[in-house]
């Protein structure tokens, strides 16, 4: 009898000790839960506010709407990603505002002055995340006071602009003029070159369609015009029968779209304003003018309809359909609107080998039929104060200006 005590006993003993066991497993689960689940919203969280840093850096070029233009682009770009176990919507906390964005000058002080401004810092803090295990604690106990059932992660990141080893043009290529040299190659910034349609610029100071990749494909240098990445110094361009379509992909830049076109898939430049010899009679220096349309988001012609540019303009743009609306919140140029329209353009050689790069305005949108077009000269794109950026990979000692992190 006494044997048959203990083993009922020990039997219980057991009981107890597995369910202790299991609760302290269990604890130590919702810590990891907790835990591993504020991991990947700060991962996530960091990777929206790397995101803003250098969408915010690329416009730092010394120019008066640099501050404003850092801070739609910053925020455009941290708030496409997903934060809170991938939430579009970031759970409904609220995303990144442009008081989450602030600027340095070089020695790293505070600054809101734009033509100083040289580091980009985006902070962001994220309220309001479920810890299930504090939760429950605070449930079991009645103190929730003692056991907040939510809490927050922050992330910050700082980026500035270094020159690429790498670079993102778009698909043509300037010849310098006859003895022109480095850093201009013969012109002046202001400079209006011509886009010819031919296969390739036949004279000094031209520029003509050339594709980055080496080939001889039409289709090709649409898809280029769209995203491209990776030319080098030394590389040999290829020089294309330019296609009609590559008009497509040109206008959106400027908010011009066929009845397909959508601004938040073909983004606009901030202004699609045109500059034609019709509507700006000196055929030079239209940056300042452009400048000043972008800053208020203008578009090609105020009244959103294609007619109305082609007044403008004096170019022929009837199989385009419709206007990126501008000037509010809902309008494609101010919440779609991304710094398209200068560009880093090739600059080659006789044998269409890359030499250098050159900084360039899209002055007017392809008409219909095709025929040249017009670009202004805005300098040597590795320039200090060029308004020319690129995605492209960090790392050279010359050439365009790219946006890196830092910290």
């Amino acid at each position: 009898m006494k044997t048959i005590h203990t083993h009922r006993r020990q039997r219980g003993a057991m009981i107890v000790t597995a369910a202790l066991l299991m609760l302290f497993m269990l604890g130590f689960m919702g810590i990891a839960l907790d835990f591993g689940h504020l991991f990947v919203v700060r991962t996530e969280l960091q990777t929206a506010v790397d995101s803003c840093a250098l969408g915010a850096a690329r416009e730092l070029d010394k120019q008066g709407t640099a501050i404003a233009r850092a801070q739609s682009a910053g925020q455009t770009a941290g708030n496409a990603n997903r934060v809170n176990m991938q939430s579009a919507t970031w759970s409904g906390q609220g995303q990144l505002v442009f008081a989450d964005i602030t600027f340095r000058d070089a020695a790293f002080a505070p600054t809101t002055n734009p033509l100083v401004a040289t580091y980009a810092q985006c902070v962001h803090t994220q309220p309001n995340i479920v810890i299930w295990l504090m939760k429950a604690m605070g449930a079991f106990s009645g103190n929730a006071a003692a056991y907040p059932a939510t809490g927050s992660v922050a992330a910050s990141a700082v980026a500035t602009r270094a020159s690429a080893q790498t670079t993102c043009p778009i698909p043509v290529a300037l010849k310098p003029k006859a003895g022109g040299v480095a850093p201009n190659y013969g012109l002046n910034v202001g400079d209006w070159v011509k886009l010819i349609q031919a296969q390739n610029a036949s004279a000094g100071g031209e520029i003509g369609w050339a594709n980055l990749d080496g080939s001889n494909s039409a289709s090709e240098t649409e898809s280029e015009l769209s995203n491209h990445c990776g030319t080098k110094v030394g590389d040999t361009l290829g020089t294309p029968g330019v296609q009609t379509s590559v008009a497509d992909v040109w206008n959106q830049r400027f908010g011009i779209y066929k009845n397909s076109g959508d601004p938040s898939v073909g983004r606009p430049d901030y202004t699609g304003y045109a500059y034609t010899a019709l509507n700006w009679p000196a055929q030079s220096n239209a940056y300042g003018d452009f400048v000043a349309k972008r800053a208020a988001f203008a578009s090609c012609a105020a009244t959103g309809k294609v007619k109305d540019c082609e007044t403008i303009t004096g170019l022929s743009l009837n199989s385009f359909q419709k206007l990126a609306a501008a000037g509010n919140v809902a309008g494609g140029h101010k919440q779609y609107g991304l710094d398209r329209r200068i560009v880093t353009v090739p600059v080659i050689d006789g044998s269409n080998h890359v030499v250098d790069y050159a900084c360039m305005l899209m002055l007017q949108p392809l008409q219909i039929p095709m025929s040249d077009t017009w670009l202004e000269f805005r300098g040597n794109a590795g320039a200090a104060s060029s308004p020319c950026t690129t995605s492209g990979l960090a790392g050279g000692a010359a050439g365009p200006l790219v946006p890196v992190l830092v910290r």
